[in-house]
This record gives structure tokens, C-alpha cells and sequence, in this order.
């Protein structure tokens, strides 16, 4: 019998209105190819995650880019303030107060002779200290007694909650003027220790909501249903997933604090000199504010900028963090 070929049928697909399409046999057996967007798959095909997105975002944010900038600058200089200025923020000459600007002094002198510039470069390393230390504090504390009545509930969390209302209660400048008033330390640390005193109950409650929306996931109930362990499913499965709010708030709420730090050192219960600070040089610079307005200018610019700052940073950071907004 003579040898017989078979061809292999094309592959036959339903056509939208009741026909059929030849597709052939190579593209009937090739996987339709998916664009990577967003939430999609990297270049090696595995899955991107929410903070590989977020930081693709922000990348691409221009208010991320300057407040960043910005940030970075400020940094830089509360490390190494002498990089950009030579002159000592405590050097006076009072036969000098409150002159305007001149040549190797930018800024002029304020009431005591002292020179503005300096004083302002010096008096960033204060308000990046405070903010940045408050904010680790409040951040800390509050996740922790947060995501502790958010798991366990129950009594726990009737109780903290309740802790957090009474807190809530405290006005904070009026608990700064009377908490302070009887620290004679000039150091940073009291300013600090009340920042996170009355700010954790924020941090607080942002973290409970994020913690009982994670606990109560697929992941985290199929891994309670292996037997996973307490401190595995808080560790593992819940704390990655809902530490994006609390990077939100405490990134806008440092730029807060670092305002507070100011109101409170203008009111004379915060950092007393002989220490540097935006806040105590707007405050020697306020009487003199029609004869010398630079030497309020200045710090209260710099004060302003450095809160804007921050509170820029964290909305970008919130508009790449939600995935509402994606």
C-alpha cells in the first residue's frame, strides 16, 4: 500500500458573530503574551510588588524628586554644617546687631550681633535631630501598642484604646507648656521624649485599623488554619502588609513635629539657649521685627521650607503607597 501523509488540522477558532478564524497551527500553539503593567510581572516574569510599584512611582513623581532634594540638602547640612558656613552660630558682636548684608555675611545680623546665616545653616541640624528622632519614637511605640490591641482585641484592645482616647484628650501645646516649664535641660532629649509622649496615639491608631484589615486576609487565616505560630503570623504574614499606612503618616507627621519643636522653643519651654534653634531665633528676632525683619525672615523661611518639605515627601509617598489610587 502506498505511504500515506496526514497533515495536521489548523487550529479553529469561534469568530465573533457565529464564523470561524483560521488561526494556525503556530499561533493556536503560542501563549498570548500579557504587556507588563502595573501590579504585573517584572522582567524575569515574577510578580512586582506594592513597594516595587511605590518606588517606580515616586521615581517618576516630580514632587518626590524636589522634596527629596530638599530633604537630602537638609540632611547634609545638619552633618556637616561647616561645609557651607565657617563662622560660629554662637560668635556675637553687638556693635554689628542688626545690620543688614554684607560681603562673607549674607544673612546680616540679628539683635545680638550674631550672624543670621550661620545661625539658620546651624539650627537645621536641631529641627532634622528633633523630627527625626520624634518620629522613630512615635513610630515605634505606636505600631507596637497599635498592632498589640489590633491582634490580640478583645479586653486588650478596649483598654488600649481607651489609653489612646485619654491621650487624645491632651492638648499639645498647652501639655508642652506645662510639662516643659519644669525641665531646666537644654538638651534635645526632653523636647523629644514629649513629642513621642503625646504623638504616639496617631501612630496608634493608624496601626490597629491597618493590622485588624490584615488579620483578617486569606493568607493570614490559611496560615493560622497550618498552625503558624503568634509572633510568625505577626512577623511573617500581617506586619509586612500593614506597615505602608504608618510610613505614610509618620513621614507627614515628622514635618509636624519639627514645627512643634519650633512653637514650643518660640514659647521658651523648648530648647533654651545657648542652643541653636529656628524657633528661639525667631522668637529673639520678633521685637525687632520692623527694624530688622531679616533676622526673622531667614529662619522662619528656612522653617517653612523644611515643613514643606516633609509634608510633600509623605504625600507622594501616599499617592504611591495606595492602591486605591493605582
Amino acid at each position: 500500500m502506498p505511504e500515506q501523509h496526514y497533515e495536521p488540522e489548523p487550529a479553529v477558532a469561534g469568530a465573533a458573530i457565529g464564523g470561524t478564524v483560521d488561526l494556525g497551527v503556530e499561533e493556536a500553539g503560542t501563549p498570548e503574551k500579557r504587556p507588563e503593567g502595573r501590579g504585573g510581572s517584572g522582567p524575569q516574569g515574577k510578580p512586582r510588588s506594592l513597594w516595587s510599584d511605590a518606588w517606580r512611582d515616586l521615581r517618576r513623581n516630580p514632587v518626590f524628586i524636589v522634596s527629596a532634594l530638599v530633604i537630602l540638602f537638609l540632611v547634609f547640612i545638619s552633618l556637616w554644617p561647616s561645609a557651607i558656613t565657617s563662622g560660629s552660630p554662637l560668635a556675637c558682636d553687638l556693635s554689628k546687631a542688626q545690620e543688614g548684608s554684607r560681603a562673607g555675611h549674607p544673612f546680616g545680623f540679628d539683635g545680638q550681633g550674631c550672624d543670621v546665616y550661620t545661625r539658620t545653616v546651624y539650627g537645621a541640624r536641631t529641627s532634622v535631630a528633633v523630627g527625626v528622632l520624634a518620629t522613630l519614637g512615635v513610630a515605634v511605640l505606636g505600631s507596637a501598642l497599635g498592632a498589640l490591641a489590633g491582634f490580640l482585641g478583645g479586653a486588650w484592645d478596649s483598654v488600649l484604646s481607651r489609653v489612646t482616647d485619654v491621650f487624645f484628650a491632651l492638648p499639645v501645646v498647652l501639655g508642652g507648656l506645662v510639662l516643659l516649664s519644669v525641665i531646666t535641660s537644654n538638651t534635645v532629649w526632653p523636647v523629644i521624649g514629649f513629642i513621642v509622649l503625646l504623638g504616639w496615639p496617631q501612630i496608634s491608631r493608624i496601626a490597629r485599623s491597618a493590622v485588624i484589615t490584615a488579620k483578617q486576609n486569606d493568607y493570614v487565616q490559611a496560615a493560622r488554619a497550618l498552625g503558624a505560630s503568634r509572633s510568625r503570623l505577626v512577623l511573617r504574614h500581617i506586619a509586612p502588609n500593614a506597615v505602608a499606612p504608618v510610613i505614610v503618616v509618620a513621614t507627614i507627621a515628622l514635618g509636624t513635629y519639627i514645627a512643634l519643636e519650633a512653637t514650643l522653643s518660640y514659647l521658651g519651654v523648648g530648647l533654651k539657649p545657648p542652643s541653636v534653634s529656628w524657633g528661639i531665633d525667631i522668637s529673639a528676632a520678633s521685637p525687632y521685627i520692623r527694624n530688622a525683619p531679616h533676622a526673622l525672615l531667614w529662619p522662619s523661611g528656612a522653617l517653612a521650607i523644611t515643613v514643606l518639605a516633609f509634608i510633600m515627601l509623605g504625600d507622594a509617598v501616599r499617592d504611591a503607597l495606595d492602591p486605591k489610587l493605582r
